[in-house]
């Protein structure tokens, strides 16, 4: 199964629209997961009439109308992993720890709100995997998202691709 992670896509505020080549990867993916700041429900209607599944969640900067719509956190089981997705999880310092306290029955957790791309794994063996961002890169060299198989309880072919913006 092919997984698709982005998060903090922020239209219109960073960006007019999603970048093309993320949309054209969004076609290729088994599960597209977006980890919330959307800031407009045009681009949600986008990914789930392109996406052949979508998992997200609202993030800070999400108005009512796409709270209504998304949940704060998503759990689901993909390719015999428990996944849970999440906006923000607070400070680097200490986030396996607190992380892997939150989410005792999860074994990957996807989430956004840096902007910075992030793989770690918690001592409890939590994979914690945030995108980055395709439309703000902040301070971050490249526009990122994240591709992956899952497959028979295991991850592989973790991929951060970069944008060319």
């Amino acid at each position: 199964m092919r997984l698709l992670l982005t998060s903090d896509t922020h239209v219109p505020a960073r960006a007019e629209r999603l970048p093309e080549e993320l949309l054209g990867a969004v076609g290729e993916a088994d599960v597209v997961i977006h980890a919330g700041d959307w800031t407009d429900e045009a681009t949600l209607d986008l990914l789930q009439a392109r996406a052949r599944r979508l998992i997200a969640v609202y993030g800070n900067n999400d108005g009512p109308a796409l709270r209504r719509r998304l949940p704060e956190i998503a759990h689901a089981e993909l390719g015999g992993l428990r996944f849970a997705v999440v906006h923000e999880t607070g400070p680097a310092a200490g986030r396996e720890k607190r992380c892997a306290a939150r989410f005792p029955d999860t074994d990957v957790l996807v989430f956004g709100h840096s902007h910075i791309p992030w793989d770690s794994t918690a001592a409890t063996g939590l994979r914690l995997l945030n995108p980055g961002s395709p439309t703000d890169r902040r301070r971050q060299p490249h526009h990122t998202w994240l591709t992956l198989t899952v497959a028979d309880g295991a991850l592989s072919d973790v991929v951060l691709h970069r944008l060319t913006v």
